[in-house]
């Protein structure tokens, strides 16, 4: 009975996006408070339908999974982080390769990704169920909005649930595709499409979001908050990137990335560019012109406990023993020399109790912004793909590496590369120094085929075939889900 009620809370969401009560006709004069909207009364005036919108970007931050949680478990599964505390509930199974369905991690990851998915496609069918509230362009710019959320939440659930697309080109299960919105158990039972078809419906999601949104929004907090043309081109790259398709990504990235030479710009939309010092992008108001999508946290909307980024990477408060989980692994990307000692990124970290941990989140109260598509991610992805898609360096290839390796250690770019493997081990490494924590680390790794790497304390390494590279199915869908199968 309890898992029963739970499913329906989370899996089916039945309408819980919009903060929706039954609606007793027996009642109908009695005044229904805005923030207990009625299904008859949800999308009714513009004000209303723009409230949702807005409930839509505040599930997909939920602490369990996008604003913290996911990004922890993305980044704990490479080789740069400790575990210094074993505590069961924040991220070890995750660490330590060892899940299995009945943990909460897994539980909790998928039961929030697919709620918010649920309350997407809620939102998505009452825009189509009252198509005169709002004019078209405006309907249609929500719709953009709402299907780029969508595709967000499918990309991180398909590359921590499922095989790697380059495995055998997606043939392998994928995730349950739900498109439809859901208030009831009636439609539980659904099979798994496989990744190449998950895949798909995310690249066409993006592809109607690109068509949809705005180029721009009308302030720099909204352009850094709310989906627009950039950061669904920057999403769509990364998409395309796990799925091996470097040629097409590269043709995404001449899209935000004007120029052949340093300084790179977005010749359309927002102005972005890189911001001129790594730290100020860690910092309020967390508006830079590097930063193409984040989910805000306030006091009034933090992330949960022991869910904010802080909580697992932070410098731990007096006694030193309290909060932060995760320390820099001394024998990681800590101990590289491609970490020069003067790069302005080490000013980021900072050593407590004989450990050093990165500084970028603050530990409370998690009001930080969870940044999920930086600029500088976007020349990175266009060197590599330039350089993958064409099994050579380029010139604009070092200059796009140089560019963000140049802002942090100016005395340490690159002149030139002997190979393209000798280029791509040095991208690597750049990308795992710059996005410390930022949750990128394994989804590189699953498009790369690469294992789950040993680490202090994890003597073994996880090849991409193994049945611990990828998460389980939790026991709570296999019961609610006849169709569904185990990984």
């Amino acid at each position: 009975m309890k898992i029963q009620k739970y499913l329906k809370a989370s899996l089916l969401a039945a309408f819980t996006t919009l903060a929706v009560t039954s609606c007793n006709q027996d009642k109908i004069l009695e005044p229904v408070p805005l923030t207990a909207l009625s299904d008859k009364s949800a999308f009714t005036t513009p004000d209303r339908i723009a409230a949702q919108l807005n409930g839509l970007y505040a599930s997909v931050k939920s602490g369990q999974f996008l604003g913290g949680r996911m990004l922890v478990y993305m980044d704990v599964r490479g080789e740069d982080f400790q575990n210094r505390t074993g505590n069961g509930v924040t991220a070890l199974f995750a660490w330590s390769y060892n899940q299995n369905s009945g943990n909460a991690e897994p539980q909790n990851a998928w039961s929030s990704g697919y709620l918010a998915i649920n309350r997407i496609n809620v939102f998505l069918k009452g825009l189509d169920d009252n198509p005169t509230v709002i004019s078209t362009a405006l309907a249609n710019q929500y719709r953009g909005e709402a299907r780029f959320l969508r595709a967000l939440s499918y990309y991180y659930l398909v590359n921590l649930y499922a095989r790697p697309f380059p495995l055998n080109n997606g043939a392998s299960p994928g995730l349950p595709l739900r498109l439809q919105a859901e208030v009831g158990p009636q439609n539980s039972d659904l099979a798994r499409s496989t990744v190449a078809q998950v895949y798909n419906q995310i690249l066409e999601d993006l592809n109607f979001a690109e068509q949809n949104v705005l180029a721009s929004h009308p302030s720099a907090l909204l352009n850094v908050t709310r989906a627009h043309r950039n950061a669904v081109v920057a999403i769509k790259i990364r998409v395309l990137m796990s799925m091996g398709r470097y040629a097409d990504a590269v043709t995404e990235c001449r899209k935000i990335v004007g120029g052949t030479s340093a300084p790179f710009s977005a010749p359309t939309g927002v102005q972005h560019r890189l911001a001129p010092t790594f730290a100020s992008i860690f910092a309020p108001p967390y508006t830079t012109s590097e930063s193409i999508f984040s989910f805000p946290m306030t006091l009034n909307d933090l992330p949960g406990v022991q869910n904010g980024l802080g909580s697992y990477f932070g410098v731990p408060a007096p006694p030193q023993n309290a909060i932060a989980d995760y320390n820099l692994d001394p024998a990681g990307i800590l101990s590289n020399p491609a970490w020069t000692a003067n790069d302005a990124r080490r000013a980021m970290t900072a050593v407590a109790t004989g450990r050093t941990f990165i500084t970028k989140f603050p530990l409370n109260p998690y009001t930080d912004y969870v940044p999920i598509a930086r600029y500088s991610e976007v020349l990175l992805n266009y060197a590599e793909s330039l350089v993958r898609s064409t099994n050579s360096v380029s010139q604009l290839a070092i200059d796009l590496l140089n560019a963000v390796r140049g802002r942090s250690a100016p005395g340490a770019t690159y002149t030139s590369f002997a190979t393209p493997a000798e280029f791509l081990q040095a991208l690597a490494l750049e990308k795992r120094i710059e996005f410390l924590g930022e949750g990128l680390r394994s989804l590189d790794l699953h498009r790369l085929l690469q294992p789950l790497p040993a680490k202090t304390g994890v003597p073994g390494s996880v090849a991409p075939t193994d049945a611990n590279y990828i998460w389980p199915i939790p026991d709570a869908e296999l019961a609610a889900n006849k169709l569904m199968t185990q990984n």
